[in-house]
């Protein structure tokens, strides 16, 4: 094992993304049901999504999401990848991780996003506009305030106030500098666009500040990442997230995810064509070695200390066993 994927953390973000045929509900404990597989195999951390109004996606309400599979699981660490910090009021998320630390004492991660809806209906449903987004620093500081018991209003969060809840900051555009002013851990990704990663990351440690809350800077990195017996094999996995995106592109909705078999069958416009070969470029995808090669490529340019890795597939075994091999790689 190489020694430098050794001393690296291996993660998941799960988005409880829908499968044709199945149900939402279906979607939430495959989730759940992850998290205890993962938490088996030696994995660091499982993270769950905020997404409003997608029909491919069934995790909406992270937090309460976070909380079932604390519930349903003992070691693993669980958080948010991430709360969508510009749709809410700083003080109730405070609240809500403030009763997860509570029920789950030092296993709860508070990953924290920028976005706003993908729409104008989802925007104007949440009661947010673009705009909302530009705050991001100045609502990221009062969320943190409301644990160190600071706010000037006099209110004090319960029972957030006084507890440790470890933030991350979702990186993406400007998010590497906000990550830096306020010296917290920073998640980047695509593993698939190296170069502006390495640009993020190099800025994030540049305008690092030390904080209460990191002393050093620290990286994750985030993509996606398919081990199969075989490079076929593992480019099958990628194959119904890779049409799910060429649908949203060419169709302007996100659909649930469709088996390979259905997707390889399809005839697609030359627009479709490309968007679906797009997505399937540039991931970390092959056998247990190709994937363990280009993993240590990917950590000497990054010097991450975390790998988070964000893989959906509609084959459900298949996701598991790609996990079970990764963590052969990184000795989990």
């Amino acid at each position: 094992m190489s020694s430098l994927i050794a001393q690296t953390r291996f993660s998941v973000l799960d988005r409880s993304r829908t499968r044709e045929g199945r149900t939402n509900a279906e979607a939430l404990r495959d989730t759940v049901r992850l998290a205890q597989e993962l938490e088996g195999l030696g994995y660091r951390r499982l993270w769950v999504s905020e997404h409003h109004g997608v029909p491919g996606v069934a995790g909406s309400a992270p937090t309460v999401l976070a909380a079932a599979v604390a519930a349903a699981t003992r070691t693993i660490r669980v958080g948010t990848g991430g709360v969508m910090l510009p749709n809410h009021r700083p003080l109730v998320v405070a609240e809500q991780f403030g009763v997860l630390e509570s029920l789950f004492p030092g296993r709860i991660d508070m990953g924290l996003g920028r976005s706003v809806g993908f729409t104008d209906g989802v925007r104007r449903a949440l009661g947010r506009d673009k705009e909302a987004a530009e705050d991001f620093a100045g609502q990221l500081d009062e969320l943190l305030g409301w644990f160190r018991g600071n706010s000037p209003t006099g209110v004090h969060a319960r029972p957030a106030e006084g507890l440790t809840v470890p933030p991350f900051v979702l990186a993406m555009g400007e998010g590497a500098d906000i990550a830096a002013r306020a010296g917290l851990p920073m998640v980047i990704g695509d593993l698939r666009n190296r170069e502006k990663m390495l640009r993020g990351i190099d800025r994030y440690r540049a305008g690092f500040r030390p904080s209460p809350w990191a002393a050093q800077p620290y990286v994750v990195v985030s993509g996606t990442i398919a081990v199969a017996a075989t490079p076929e094999e593992a480019r099958r996995l990628l194959i119904p997230e890779a049409w799910s995106m060429a649908y949203s592109r060419t169709r302007g909705t996100f659909p649930p995810l469709p088996p390979a078999e259905r997707v390889e069958a399809l005839t697609m416009t030359a627009k479709e064509r490309g968007f679906y070969e797009a997505g399937l470029a540039g991931h970390v995808a092959g056998t247990e070695e190709q994937v363990t090669d280009e993993l240590e490529t990917v950590l000497k340019e990054t010097g991450a200390q975390e790998v988070l890795v964000t893989t959906s597939t509609y084959d459900r075994a298949a996701l598991v066993d790609s996990y079970r091999r990764l963590s052969r790689i990184f000795g989990g």
